[in-house]
């Protein structure tokens, strides 16, 4: 090495250096203030875990939309004052927030104003089952199960049966219209004032069973989440109503307590909107995981390459495939009426695939113009909120 060599490295070394020495500080002062958000984020959990604990007392819902709008509408505006991004204090926030509702949704939920339930959880051990009975048991409510190895007419069974305020019927789509008609029969003779309600996917065959084999009240609910949500709050549940409403009025104000949003729709628009919302959409993901299957697609290839939104429905593809075949098997299985509905579809893309086999653009834009026409107004306000999607999906795969 030469001598001129040498002083050129000492020269940069002592740049570097220097430059470091230069914002060492700035960077320490970073970690204090990063230190000094945690405890705030911290104290202000334990705030919101305390007011968690009034409400439960006082029997008031866990999530109240209007104060959280308002709250989120103050901090924008609060943000612009300071010369801040509202979009980024927005996304704080509503993390914040999210995780607040995650401590509340795991306090134990007893208010003084209400009165202790006798719950028996047909399926109870599955994994929708026992988020139910988790939720009920936190409402200081009793919770009996009965699995598909017991004897409804044993003596155990019978005696829960019996003395039942409501019977969750959470079992899968292909056995629960049998198995509505087992639990009738004992209730009409045993406990004919008995709620009689079931948390299946589908709602039309389930409620008109329901309805004609017991003499009580009856209501169809859809949960429209999985198992392994971390909180109530801002999730939905479809209901369906059946029979004696007021009798079971304590059920949905539980739910809207733990902050869901109950949506009242008749049993059968609710099949025919499902169709849509879960048969055609698990098919075509499941139809396009096949298809990278066979293609033998290298997916670590794949995501090395794939802008953000293509990210996020590569995920939801993944996701999928991740849970248990039978519960979408069912879901897709569960009508015949949706062959001619998914038929359609498949006739969809053929049309639309015609037009690339034919060359024909202008046909193409045409379809596309009418479809964004068909849209309206929704087309940008989707086109805005997956923008907060597909800038997570950015944050290097933040989102997973």
């Amino acid at each position: 090495m030469t001598e001129k060599s040498s002083d050129n490295i000492k020269l940069n070394e002592t740049k570097s250096n220097e430059t470091g020495q230069g914002f060492d500080h700035l960077r320490d002062e970073i970690d204090r203030i990063d230190k000094s958000l945690v405890k705030l984020i911290a104290q202000r959990l334990k705030v919101t875990k305390e007011i968690g604990e009034i409400k439960s007392d006082l029997g008031l819902a866990l999530y109240h939309p209007e104060r959280e709008a308002e709250l989120i509408k103050n901090k924008r505006s609060y943000a612009k004052e300071l010369g801040l991004s509202p979009d980024l204090i927005e996304d704080v926030i509503r993390r914040i927030i999210r995780d607040s509702y995650k401590s509340q949704n795991a306090q134990r939920a007893i208010s003084s104003k209400s009165e202790s339930k006798e719950i028996v959880i047909v399926g109870g051990r599955g994994q929708l089952g026992k988020l139910f009975g988790d939720l009920f048991e936190k409402n200081g409510d009793k919770i009996s199960v009965i699995e598909k190895q017991d004897h409804l007419n044993s003596e155990e069974c019978l005696a829960k049966l019996k003395k039942a305020d409501l019977v969750l019927i959470s079992v899968p789509i292909n056995v629960t219209l049998s198995v509505i008609e087992k639990v009738a029969k004992v209730l009409n003779i045993h406990n004919p004032n008995c709620i009689l309600a079931d948390v299946t996917s589908i709602k039309n065959q389930p409620v008109q069973e329901m309805l004609s084999q017991h003499q009580g009240a009856v209501v169809g609910l859809h949960p429209m989440f999985g198992p392994d949500i971390e909180t109530f709050a801002k999730q939905t549940v479809a209901v369906c109503h059946g029979r004696l409403k007021e009798n079971y009025q304590w059920l949905l104000d539980l739910l809207s307590k733990k902050g869901i949003n109950l949506v009242d729709v008749e049993a059968k628009t609710h099949d025919d909107l499902m169709s849509i919302i879960q048969v055609l959409r698990h098919l075509s993901t499941v139809a396009y995981g096949n298809h990278l299957r066979h293609e033998d697609i290298d997916l670590n290839k794949i995501l090395e390459l794939s802008s953000p939104i293509y990210r996020l429905e590569l995920i939801m593809v993944g996701r999928l495939f991740a849970q248990d075949p039978i519960l979408y098997s069912d879901i897709i299985f569960s009508d015949k009426n949706n062959i001619k509905m998914i038929k359609r579809f498949i006739e969809r893309i053929s049309e639309t695939l015609s037009f690339v086999e034919n060359d024909d653009k202008q046909s193409f834009i045409q379809s596309f113009n009418e479809t964004k026409e068909w849209f309206g107004e929704f087309a940008d306000k989707f086109a805005k909120e997956s923008n907060h999607l597909i800038a997570k999906a950015g944050d290097g795969g933040g989102i997973l």
